[in-house]
């Protein structure tokens, strides 16, 4: 894990910081393995599954590790309240992007809490795997994940038998990874997390309620859509029907123009619209696209109606919120997002904000080569969860250790 995980000066700050983690555990068996089953996951060791951290750390109670990580049934929710403390005081504030994605993990066979053949990232492929939607905290490119929940395809949350092998809760039913993306962010709201905006692939950006619900809680945001997303222009007007004659009265609200594809509105600005902006500096030097901007009012309202009993604009949805349509142009692609920024912010912040959720990427890599995300070998809904809940203390605890090394490396008198 490289020189700053070493040593009892690692030793010593470690034990300080997991003190309110081990709080919240509670239970003195417990408090015992945590700190054990964290140190097999930043130390050294290409395998971060039970037996092969057990015979590094606590060769003689492999037993009593795997009870505690498989099969104990211990709730996460204490433990996940002191990482949004913890995440919070290290990037959080109104500076910070929460970033929604989600990660796959491969896995073979068919045990395996919500294994399922679906897209798995980590292949770039249909494969057999389970798939986690995650939140990441953000800050000056230093990433803190604070949330990992499976997604349970529909298959097993219809399938009795499965969910008692794997010990899913009574609770848990199906739900689309967007509607488990809303409410962990409202759980991250009510802890009071400070952050100044959402972002989120196309994965979750072309859903209109999910993009709806971010709205309702009052946040800012810029996701991703599709070529073919339809919008309005800007000054599109809804036209109310009047009666006409001694027939029934017209009913049908209408618009005062057809919507078009993100793709036609953006050719029609011209090549003159797009302006270079590097959002950072990359290892191998600045990184830079072009953009182009233009307001917009999605084609996404539920209903459009004139007055209490009006039926809707047509079968397809009505202008709905006015956003920010932003074209991104590089070598190899071509990508459009909305963003609800206010209409004065400049295009260099819309652009600068949307190229920031690549530091939920970096966060995922490091979630999986270094602790061990995807080495889980339980098939347990709790399983699954305290193991991912552990690399995510890992993580932030291995964040903290860098911004404090920074931050003292700052410090000291130039030479």
């Amino acid at each position: 894990m490289g020189a700053m995980t070493t040593g009892a000066s690692w030793e010593g700050e470690f034990a300080r910081w997991l003190e309110p983690f081990l709080v919240a555990l509670g239970h003195k068996g417990r408090r015992r393995w945590a700190p054990a089953y964290l140190r097999g996951l930043i130390g050294p060791g290409d395998r971060k599954s039970v037996q092969p951290m057990a015979r590094r750390i606590v060769p003689d109670d492999h037993e009593q590790l795997h009870h505690f990580i498989a099969t104990s049934t211990w709730a996460t929710e204490p433990l996940e309240q002191v990482l949004l403390a913890r995440a919070d005081g290290l990037v959080g504030g109104s500076d910070a992007h929460l970033i929604v994605d989600d990660t796959s993990l491969p896995k073979k066979g068919e045990c395996s809490v919500g294994v399922a053949h679906q897209y798995c990232g980590a292949l770039g492929k249909s494969a057999n795997c389970q798939t986690l939607v995650s939140l990441t905290l953000a800050n000056n490119e230093v990433p803190v994940p604070i949330s990992l929940r499976l997604y349970l395809p529909e298959s097993w949350a219809q399938d009795g038998e499965r969910r008692r092998k794997a010990s899913v809760p009574e609770s848990i039913v199906f739900q689309p990874k967007w509607k488990i993306a809303l409410d962990e962010i409202r759980r991250v709201q009510a802890a009071g997390v400070a952050f100044g905006d959402v972002l989120a692939d196309a994965g979750y950006g072309v859903c209109a309620a999910f993009r709806h619900g971010l709205s309702e809680l009052g946040l800012t945001w810029a996701v991703g859509v599709s070529a073919d997303q339809l919008v309005f222009a800007k000054d599109v007007r809804t036209v109310v029907p009047t009666r006409t004659g001694m027939g029934r009265p017209r009913r049908r609200v209408r618009v005062s123009a057809a919507p078009r594809k993100v793709k036609d509105v953006i050719a029609s600005l011209g090549t003159g619209a797009f302006e270079t902006i590097q959002w950072r500096r990359g290892t191998k030097g600045p990184l830079a696209g072009d953009f182009a901007a233009i307001r917009v009012r999605a084609a996404d309202a539920q209903k459009v109606r004139a007055a209490a009993g009006e039926k809707a604009l047509t079968h397809r949805h009505g202008p709905g919120e006015e956003v920010w349509l932003v074209c991104e142009r590089r070598r190899t692609e071509t990508k459009y997002y909305f963003c609800n920024h206010p209409e004065t912010v400049s295009l260099r912040t819309l652009a600068r904000c949307i190229k920031a959720r690549w530091a939920c990427e970096q966060a995922h890599q490091q979630l999986k080569e270094e602790l061990g995300l995807d080495h889980f070998e339980g098939r347990s809904w709790h399983g699954l969860h305290h193991h991912a809940l552990m690399t995510l203390i890992a993580l932030a605890f291995l964040q903290h250790l860098r911004l404090r090394e920074n931050k003292d490396s700052a410090q000291q008198p130039a030479a």
